[in-house]
């Protein structure tokens, strides 16, 4: 006889689940828009009573998923939410966890899409699908470009915080026209994503679109290519605001937020 599937939770045992999927809800309570909250502002969203929360919350400030401070309390998600973001972070497999949101790129533009993720001053590519058509552009995984150079480039660069002179500093070597690139990177940050023609490859388009980690940061870009005998203009911003909305589902994959 299996005895373990005749096991029914107890009471007591119930009672224990219940608490952690209100802990739970707790945390979850908490995100851009709700990183300081009140106690009151938790009753509403998680609809709990000033009593569960009070004792939900002083166990979980004491395990430090949160602190408080200020009279009265405002409450933010603690130290112990950071290293268990950390040890997700650092297992994570952004390949993997990209190839979704690039098949349904690939199957919305028939063109090659490619994952880059920055190094410094330089991307990396991590991920491509070759388009399926018989005239395509493709980098290559483990390909490597400067940031300033190409749209897959300037999608991560437009929201790279820079010191004074960095830019300039990037761009060493690259023939780059400061100006010219100093335009783009407004453009960029005004539409959401970066374009270009005829730059790296003659003939060619790219549109790429930034995506970010758990902390905010810029992480790299999802990136199409192709050929300008079977794009146009209009086409590649119609790709451009697609993949804007490919890589924020990304980043919220990735826990973050633009």
């Amino acid at each position: 006889m299996d005895t373990e599937s005749d096991e029914k939770p107890t009471p007591v045992a119930s009672e224990g689940v219940r608490a952690v999927e209100r802990a739970l809800d707790v945390l979850a309570a908490f995100g851009p828009a709700h990183h300081d909250l009140l106690v009151a502002d938790l009753v509403k969203i998680v609809g709990l009573s000033r009593p569960t929360l009070y004792r939900l919350l002083n166990t979980l400030e004491k395990k430090g998923f949160v602190t408080s401070s200020g009279e009265p309390q405002r409450f933010r998600l603690g130290p112990s939410v950071a290293k268990l973001a950390h040890v997700w972070s650092a297992t994570l497999d952004i390949s993997s966890l990209a190839r979704p949101v690039m098949t349904e790129a690939w199957t919305f533009t028939t063109e090659t899409v490619a994952l880059f993720v920055a190094r410094g001053d330089m991307r990396l590519c991590v991920a491509e699908m070759p388009s399926p058509q018989p005239i395509s552009f493709r980098r290559g995984v483990g390909y490597t470009e400067k940031l300033v150079r190409g749209a897959s480039g300037r999608a991560i660069l437009a929201y790279t915080p820079l010191q004074a002179g960095q830019l300039e500093a990037f761009a060493a070597g690259t023939n780059s026209d400061l100006a010219w690139l100093r335009d783009q990177l407004a453009l960029t940050l005004e539409r959401g994503y970066a374009m270009g023609h005829n730059e790296l490859i003659q003939g060619a388009y790219a549109v790429a679109a930034p995506f970010f980690d758990s902390t905010g940061t810029v992480a790299g870009s999802l990136g199409v290519f192709g050929p300008d005998i079977r794009l146009t203009e209009t086409r590649v911003n119609e790709f451009g605001q697609f993949l804007r909305g490919m890589a924020d589902r990304l980043t919220t994959s990735l826990g973050g937020c633009r």
